[in-house]
């Protein structure tokens, strides 16, 4: 069975390590790549057939120049199975031009992060992004939910996330972390069956403490396996994307949680390969 990873992150060679080490401090969980695009090759030959890389602009002065050293590099990782998606920042003002820039040079989706950003994401600086990238026709995912780094606000609520549905009805919105990491009972009762996507990102199983830590505090806030069976049955399992959080999660391990979820060949097959192929090519 083919299977597509919707969510990883990478990080240029010579930051990753400083990287991510700052990131597993702030949130106390460890990492299982050395955050490298050659990491991420060597933790998909686990079984993944392609790879999302999602960049995150923290900074407008990024988009440019992140955008087009992605789009130089686009045709080369794709050929060793990463897809790379563009980023974008709300306070980046030329924000159709570039994301016209990216639909012209191959790239299919962007990803924001609403927490990193410091901004809301039914803000209209966000708001007014997704839709432009809807008319191009392009994915959008964003951050979903708390952030187990940035956990003091949550930036895209989900209040918040059925605000954007209603105002900008996006057509390839995708929404990480099951749609709300944390907050498990407003996805099942108000978001559950609304015309997005959620991938499973760092939303299963056990979470991983730092290294030097025994425990993390986020140990419980992961689904169940039976709530995670359920809000996926609920929301129709054809709109759930196979998706790892990678160097977050180690691809491999999350296969095995999938597989040994009580759900169906059929299920499993749409959610690890069907789904993410018809929105991706």
């Amino acid at each position: 069975m083919m299977i597509i990873d919707f969510h990883a992150h990478t990080f240029p060679d010579a930051i990753s390590e400083k990287t991510l080490k700052k990131l597993s401090q702030a949130s106390h969980t460890d990492y299982f790549t050395n955050g490298s695009v050659s990491g991420l090759l060597s933790s998909m030959e686990a079984g993944i057939s392609y790879t999302v890389n999602l960049p995150v602009m923290t900074n407008p002065g990024q988009v440019e120049k992140v955008n087009r050293s992605l789009c130089e590099r686009r045709e080369s990782l794709l050929h060793q199975g990463i897809v790379t998606f563009g980023g974008m920042h709300p306070d980046y003002e030329n924000y159709k031009s570039e994301l016209l820039f990216l639909k012209e040079h191959g790239i299919s989706g962007i990803k924001l992060h609403p927490a990193y950003q410091n901004t809301d994401i039914n803000d209209i600086k966000m708001m007014r992004i997704i839709d432009y990238a809807s008319e191009l026709g392009m994915i959008v995912i964003t951050h979903a939910g708390i952030d187990i780094g940035i956990y003091d606000h949550n930036y895209a609520s989900v209040k918040q996330i059925l605000q954007v549905i209603d105002h900008v009805r996006p057509v390839k919105f995708v929404l990480a972390h099951m749609g709300n990491w944390a907050c498990w009972e407003d996805v099942e009762h108000y978001l559950a069956g609304a015309p997005v996507w959620l991938d499973t990102a760092f939303s299963i199983g056990k979470v991983s403490a730092a290294k030097g830590q025994t425990e993390t505090p986020y140990l419980s806030y992961n689904l169940s396996e039976d709530d995670f069976i359920r809000i996926v049955r609920k929301h129709g399992t054809d709109r759930i994307l196979f998706a790892t959080d990678s160097p977050w999660e180690g691809q491999k391990d999350y296969v095995n949680r999938i597989n040994q979820m009580d759900l169906t060949d059929k299920e499993k097959e749409m959610i690890y390969y069907e789904n993410p192929n018809k929105l991706l090519f």
